[in-house]
């Protein structure tokens, strides 16, 4: 355990969390992402449902304002209106974390290329379908 580490950040997410640089990207997904197909790495937090995995992993890390948008949510059935329970709740902690961020939706095409390309995959245990976000490390200024 660390002092004011969310104790859902354990060695292996931190280490990738660390190891990631500027403009990297990392793909928080749910239980039935195909994650292992997708990812050039893939984390595994089982048990754990998605927005508090994105409320741990947003306490720590950057995200990018050095471009117009850096944070991204799947979309249902790739209509980039519709808001499931699980969005509103992506948009909610994102906004907490980062008020000057918007939550872009992706449909299914440009969403599945970007977690192919991501530099990770962390794979959750969230229920609700459609429930994923991909964020863009930023930096840490002196």
């Amino acid at each position: 355990m660390l002092k004011g580490i969310d104790p859902i950040l354990g060695p292996e997410l931190l280490s990738t969390l660390r190891a990631m640089g500027h403009g990297d990207e990392i793909a928080l997904v749910d239980g039935n992402y195909p994650g292992l197909e997708h990812g050039r790495r893939l984390v595994r937090l089982d048990g754990l449902p998605l927005v508090p995995v994105l409320n741990a992993v947003l306490s720590v890390l950057p995200v990018d304002d050095f471009v117009e948008a850096a944070i991204f949510r799947a979309t249902v059935r790739g209509d980039l209106e519709a808001l499931d329970p699980v969005h509103r709740e992506i948009v909610a902690c994102c906004g907490r974390h980062e008020p000057e961020r918007a939550v872009v939706p992706l449909g299914p095409a440009d969403f599945y290329a970007r977690v192919r390309a991501a530099h990770t995959v962390v794979q959750t245990s969230e229920p609700r379908l459609y429930g994923n976000v991909i964020l863009r490390k930023g930096v840490v200024r002196p």
